[in-house]
């Protein structure tokens, strides 16, 4: 017996028997893959795309999204960081960190003190309704990663984990 990614594996292009040169309609499943079966980067993105709309799902009434999380979380765990620091430890762009930011601060949950070291620079910190928030929101991430396990299995997800600890 052929599993589906096999199968898709050797499949052709729906266009491809269209004759007249209308494609015909084909279920997404039934669309073949080709080398991209074989790609441990597009695995990786979809993979990806299915983690962040059910984090996105499991938080949609708390309104965080996965790099908000990320950044209160980091944030939360080293309270006093710079602004740089957090856009480079989570890799992500000093901009878009600093329109992050202002969305976590008009929310209440995030604050800059100017640095006493630097006065170019700030701390940040979480406010009290931020520590209160990120509780939840730890609550509900765990729950998101239990449907990760419910999804891929125990095991897999610890393999997935050990695998990707050298990208964190």
């Amino acid at each position: 017996m052929r599993t589906s990614a096999a199968r898709a594996d050797t499949r052709t292009s729906p266009r491809k028997h269209g004759g007249n040169g209308a494609a015909r309609r084909i279920d997404a499943d039934e669309i073949g893959l080709d080398a991209l079966v074989g790609h441990a980067g597009y695995a990786v993105r979809r993979f990806q795309i299915w983690i962040f709309q059910d984090f996105i799902k499991t938080l949609g009434d708390v309104d965080i999204r996965p790099t908000q999380y990320s950044v209160l979380t980091v944030i939360g765990a080293n309270p006093g960081l710079s602004q740089m620091a957090v856009a480079k430890r989570l890799g992500i762009e000093r901009a878009r960190l600093v329109h992050l930011l202002d969305s976590l601060e008009q929310r209440k949950l995030v604050k800059r003190i100017k640095s006493k070291a630097d006065r170019r620079s700030h701390a940040l910190h979480l406010t009290a309704p931020g520590e209160t928030a990120l509780a939840k929101f730890k609550r509900l991430a765990a729950e998101h990663e239990r449907h990760v396990e419910d999804k891929i299995g125990r095991e897999n997800r610890e393999r997935l984990l050990q695998i990707l600890a050298g990208f964190t």
